[in-house]
């Protein structure tokens, strides 16, 4: 725990620290002082801390005077000074690598093909596609939400890969991962250039001094054009203000899908060698202190149903053992918590792989230890020395979550107390490092706080196939006071559409007090599209994908990124129609739906069940209107000519969890479950309402 300089020091005077709980004795001086002198001519010929660490042992068990209640804080102190002391050397066999990109842009394609070429499968398996994406949400939605590692062997050096998602919403995830890296890999398209995303994650990567990189991926589309986005990632790169060694990067042509890369655009290998050769050489080894004591920084957590939770991270100093005891400290943390690693691994061709040590510069993971939270250092006993922790950007968004009240909870759910969501919440914080939840206006409510409208969604959508029942209400923007004036987030918003649409999508954007900043083209002929990028209010962004899709046929494409905190830009008009609701609890019938759906668009289908309050369609003007979507037809002995006359009505609007998010108005709520997914007025606002 001391460094040699405070042993010499000490031992003038014969009074040294002892190990907690030890018993204060004394010893001739005479001998505390050779043992003194042996530590330093150790640290003198450079000896490994295992040897130091010895020989601190002998002489923190000589008996001397010392008081306990004081050896404490000087060995916490002491800890970095031995880190300091211990040279850094280079890890050649070793590169540690992140995949950043905007979405869609073919990160996880890109692994995909790396992991083939790296001839880790038989030529008679079979493989998935985006094999990375191994959560059944990643596979639906189609984009990766959690990043994975996985390592490839390229002759003879294990190349460290990173899979990070590409949306804004889970930009925390990218955060965290960059500290385990020490390059990345900057996917762009090479139609589209660099996008919000991808600003986003460049500047974060910047930050940290990360070494980037460029690789103009699905360079076989025909309207490939990579000079232009050479030139303009160039740009990028000057506009986040790297320096001049920064905006020397490194470009490498690829074709993911096709498993092709190239230092030219027309000159493409069979293979994408070219892209590992550029990744050996490009990307630093990683520099570490081999023969310091134990520092691990806790970067993600994973969690096993057998094994309990499983960390992950890369060792920084020293080498880390199975069956080892450590200890786990935070900066802010008087008392640091203790543990032992049960089993150990490391990434190994799309698998992990038991071994008995990890040495600094690799990524690992290890089980054994309960108490661990991301950002946690773990350390070797005697040399307690934290890390700084991770941090994140804030979030802009914020719901409320509370438990379900209507006439149909607990039916189909089955964690449905207000303890369950609390529990539920509290566990998801534990790896979601950019998630807040804070106690709500009432005791079964909780104020939950994201990146976006889609950051939290996915954890709801996680929570119902879980078994959980709940209520949320509408997104909102959290603000700031910032100078005495209330302050909002803006985003930057990228719209891509046909030209016949682009003036319902500037109309659109505009409403939303959106401010326009640059117009242009991208293609030509028929593929040409009309490319817009605003300056809007992040309330201005909810619900607006939605209206986009609608406005354009399903041919919009929406990206965006926060950008800042600014002053609040008025009231905005979120949604312009009203809602349906019934007032009477049953099954809808044809009967009254056919009437009803005159007024508007409906939601449910004839022999649903409904109940009062509920959404069930969107009116045609604005206001809300109460129907009974339960009426039937009355029974009398008149025999009708129409009697047998089928009904039949248009098809009803298919909501799912996200467009329950974005049309959920400001009076309403949403009804989550393990089954339904149903919009509701929220009854304590109808009785504030009465009672104005």
């Amino acid at each position: 725990m001391q460094s040699v300089a405070h042993h010499s020091k000490v031992a003038a005077s014969a009074v040294l620290p002892q190990p907690r709980g030890s018993p204060a004795v004394t010893r001739p001086q005479h001998k505390t002082a050779a043992l003194s002198s042996k530590i330093a001519r150790v640290s003198e010929i450079g000896l490994g801390s295992r040897a130091l660490q010895q020989s601190s042992a002998q002489l923190r068990c000589s008996p001397v005077v010392c008081a306990v209640a004081e050896a404490a804080p000087e060995a916490e102190a002491a800890g970095s000074d031995i880190h300091a002391q211990v040279p850094l050397v280079a890890r050649e066999g070793i590169r540690n690598i992140a995949i950043i990109a905007h979405i869609d842009h073919g990160k996880t394609t890109m692994v995909d093909a790396m992991l083939k070429q790296s001839n880790i499968f038989r030529d008679n398996q079979v493989t998935s596609e985006r094999m990375m994406d191994s959560n059944n949400l990643e596979r639906e939605r189609g984009i990766t939400i959690l990043s994975k590692n996985t390592a490839v062997t390229y002759k003879g050096c294990k190349i460290n890969i990173i899979d990070t998602p590409g949306h804004a919403d889970f930009g925390g995830e990218v955060e965290r991962v960059l500290n385990m890296c020490d390059g990345v890999l900057l996917l762009v398209d090479s139609v589209e250039g660099p996008m919000p995303q991808t600003r986003f994650v460049l500047r974060k990567a910047l930050e940290l001094n990360k070494r980037v990189v460029v690789v103009v991926n699905k360079i076989d589309r025909p309207a490939a054009r990579p000079d232009y986005v050479i030139d303009t990632t160039f740009d990028l790169f000057v506009d986040l203000g790297a320096n001049d060694q920064q905006c020397d990067f490194p470009v490498v042509y690829a074709s993911g899908a096709n498993g092709v890369a190239g230092n030219e655009p027309n000159a493409l290998a069979d293979s994408l060698e070219p892209l590992f050769e550029c990744i050996v050489r490009e990307v630093a080894p990683p520099s570490v202190r081999l023969e310091a004591p134990l520092q691990m920084l806790v970067t993600n957590l994973d969690f096993d149903d057998h094994k309990g939770r499983i960390c992950i991270g890369r060792v920084t100093s020293g080498s880390i053992r199975k069956g080892e005891q450590v200890v786990i400290c935070r900066p802010d943390e008087v008392k640091p918590r203790t543990g032992k690693v049960s089993e150990l691994y490391v990434y190994n061709n799309f698998s992990k792989m038991g071994v008995d040590e990890v040495q600094a510069g690799d990524i690992c993971a290890f089980m054994g230890v309960q108490n661990v939270s991301i950002g946690d250092t773990i350390c070797h006993p005697e040399y307690p020395a934290a890390l700084p922790t991770i941090t994140v950007e804030e979030p802009t968004v914020r719901m409320t979550f509370l438990v379900n009240t209507s006439p149909f909870a607990g039916k189909e759910g089955k964690f449905v107390t207000s303890r369950n969501i609390k529990e539920r919440l509290e566990r998801e914080l534990e790896r979601n490092l950019a998630l807040r939840v804070e106690p709500g206006e009432t005791s079964d409510s909780f104020i939950v706080s994201g990146r976006g409208a889609l950051h939290i969604s996915i954890l709801m959508e996680n929570m119902r196939r879980e078994g959980y029942e709940f209520a949320v209400g509408p997104p909102t923007v959290i603000t700031k006071m910032i100078n005495d004036k209330k302050c909002e987030p803006y985003e930057e918003a990228l719209v891509e559409v046909p030209q016949e649409h682009m003036g319902q999508v500037v109309d659109l954007l505009s409403q939303r007090k959106g401010q326009m900043l640059e117009m242009g083209t991208t293609g030509e002929g028929a593929s040409a599209t009309q490319r817009v990028k605003y300056r809007i209010p992040t309330r201005g962004l909810l619900g607006l994908r939605n209206a986009v899709l609608t406005a354009t046929k399903g041919t919009g494409v929406l990206n965006t990124n926060f950008l800042e905190y600014a002053p609040w830009a008025g009231d905005i008009q979120m949604r312009e129609f009203g809602s349906l609701t019934a007032f009477a609890t049953g099954d809808a019938s044809s009967y009254a739906l056919l009437s009803i759906e005159t007024r508007g668009k409906l939601f449910i289908k004839p022999g649903e069940a409904i109940y009062e309050g509920q959404c069930i369609g969107i009116h045609q003007r604005t206001g809300d209107l109460a129907v009974n979507a339960c009426k039937r037809k009355a029974a009398t002995n008149i025999r009708s000519a129409t009697k047998d006359t089928t009904v039949v009505l248009s098809a009803p609007i298919q909501m799912g969890l996200d467009d329950c998010l974005e049309y959920c108005g400001m009076d309403e709520l949403v009804e989550v479950t393990p089954v339904s997914v149903r919009v509701r007025k929220n009854p304590l606002m109808a009785k504030k309402g009465k009672g104005a």
